[in-house]
């Protein structure tokens, strides 16, 4: 569990102080986007709390991770420079790293799995990284980086495992705690493998007061929320947030965590989708799943939050357009404004214009109409058919329902899961 009064304190033996994230936004300073912090009108309406906002997912490679990375290279010799660096990353890391490696004039190779989706090696190919695949997993992946590393005398920078990358990390706080105007009371960050929270975390307690720190993971995948609290929960499955889908926690990251962390709090796959929902249609930013986390632990809780002045980081907006597609799908069914209803007909002329009438007479707009005969478990003269509609919101939708039982049919809405 955290103990809050050593971190207040700003005790020497902390491995990771306020000065080295000061030190980390000098060095790092005029080579990353200051990126901005808006106060959300409407997302503090719908939570009962007051929220701000830090635009991560406005960098270049539009994540925070830029700012732990070159806070690493800089720091490496010239030897290692001409040398190069090595990472094992199918994330914003290995977009991070690239950009800023090549900028500075420093090789980057990149292992990643084969696995990786080709967009995510495009897009780390494009800012100037070297992509090795191999291996089927990240452990593999992984394992094949630290054999590079000895035999080619590459340096190492570890995503979030590291000192200087959690440090460089930690000057989002120091320009979220600069931007808002009153003291915040908490601060809400997404945990992966702990980089990011233990940077801002060690700024958040370093404040007169200090702020509280709430850390969020998916419940897929609570590695450090286990590790915080003594649990085994399994870890494992496909998680929206993919960027913080850790199964181990950091051997340097998880100590500081215990200290700076004051709570974890995981968050179900339907509130990350909610999430990026309501970014996108709220402000108008594309937030990636583990970016939207921090905003999803809010809704989840909105009890234990109402009232209080909050920053969340929107760290990263690096999300395959086909799955963000599907997810604001998803979120107008949830809502009530898209539904699939399944309807039992009888197979005679003029069947299907009596159950369309009843979608014109409640003004629900049809969108796509599927017919099965042959794969039920009705007479041969029976089908099945599934409507996908349109309506403007989940009132309407339960008239409609209602005015087709009414007139005799079997309906049954094909729900997503909750």
């Amino acid at each position: 569990m955290a103990t809050q009064n050593a971190a207040e304190t700003g005790s020497d033996d902390l491995p990771l102080t306020l000065e080295d994230v000061r030190a980390a936004a000098a060095r790092i300073e005029g080579s990353v986007v200051r990126t901005p912090t808006l106060h959300s009108i409407t997302l503090s309406k719908i939570t009962g709390a007051e929220i701000w906002l830090k635009f991560e997912n406005q960098q270049f490679t539009a994540a925070y991770k830029e700012r732990g990375a070159l806070n690493a290279l800089l720091h490496l010799t010239d030897e290692q420079r001409q040398r190069g660096v090595i990472a094992a990353s199918a994330g914003n890391h290995s977009q991070g790293l690239s950009y800023h490696g090549t900028r500075l004039g420093v090789p980057v190779t990149i292992v990643m799995p084969r696995t990786t989706p080709t967009v995510k090696v495009m897009q780390t190919e494009a800012v100037g990284g070297k992509v090795v695949l191999e291996g089927e997993t990240f452990d593999e992946a992984n394992a094949h980086a630290r054999k590079l590393e000895k035999e080619l005398g590459l340096t190492f920078i570890h995503p979030f495992d590291d000192p200087l990358v959690a440090a460089g990390q930690g000057t989002v706080a120091l320009e979220l705690f600069t931007d808002v105007p009153e003291p915040l009371d908490c601060i809400v960050v997404p945990i992966g493998g702990g980089g990011l929270i233990s940077g801002m975390g060690t700024v958040a307690k370093a404040q007169e007061p200090p702020v509280e720190v709430i850390g969020v993971e998916a419940r897929l995948f609570p590695s450090s929320y286990n590790a915080y609290k003594g649990l085994e929960l399994p870890c494992g499955g496909d998680t929206l947030a993919e960027g913080i889908a850790v199964k181990e926690p950091g051997k340097f990251t998880q100590p500081v965590i215990d200290r700076v962390v004051d709570d974890i709090l995981l968050v179900d796959e339907p509130k990350l989708e909610e999430a990026v929902s309501l970014l996108l249609q709220i402000e108008k930013t594309v937030v990636e799943g583990a970016g939207a986390a921090g905003l999803a632990a809010i809704l989840a809780h909105k009890d234990r939050f109402k009232g209080k002045k909050i920053g969340l980081v929107l760290c990263g907006g690096n999300i395959d357009t086909r799955l963000l597609a599907n997810v604001l799908l998803r979120d107008l069914a949830r809502t009530g404004r898209l539904a699939r209803l399944r309807i039992t007909l009888q197979d005679r002329p003029g069947a299907l214009f009596k159950v369309m009438s009843e979608f014109d007479a409640h003004n629900v707009n049809i969108i796509e109409i599927y017919h099965h005969r042959i794969f039920t478990n009705l007479p041969a003269k029976g089908l099945i058919t599934d409507i996908e509609c349109e309506a403007r919101d989940s009132a309407q939708l339960e008239r409609l329902v209602s005015g087709l039982r009414g007139k005799g049919y079997e309906v049954t809405p094909v729900e997503l899961a909750k």
